[in-house]
């Protein structure tokens, strides 16, 4: 997708209409961006294979793999996407 410059991937997946990019580990419920700051940890997601990033931090890159996440770090599918 292409993404406006200086877009974090949370605004990015926003923009996308991706609002849930994570679940949660015990019951497997959906998380997006709760805080917006960095503060919490409900946007995490798993970039170019590394997880726990803060998408609401985390600037988009031309060629970032963003993945959803399931619990603390098990990527699952790209946001938006059904398995």
């Amino acid at each position: 997708m292409e993404v406006l410059p200086g877009r974090t991937v949370a605004a990015a997946l926003w923009a996308a209409g991706v609002t849930a990019w994570r679940t949660t580990r015990a019951e497997g419920r959906p998380r997006g961006v709760f805080c917006g700051i960095g503060v919490c940890f409900d946007c995490l997601v798993t970039v170019n294979g590394r997880p726990n990033q803060r998408a609401c931090l985390r600037p988009a890159r031309p060629g970032d793999v963003v993945r959803t996440q399931r619990g603390t770090g098990h990527e699952t599918r790209e946001p938006g996407h059904a398995d």
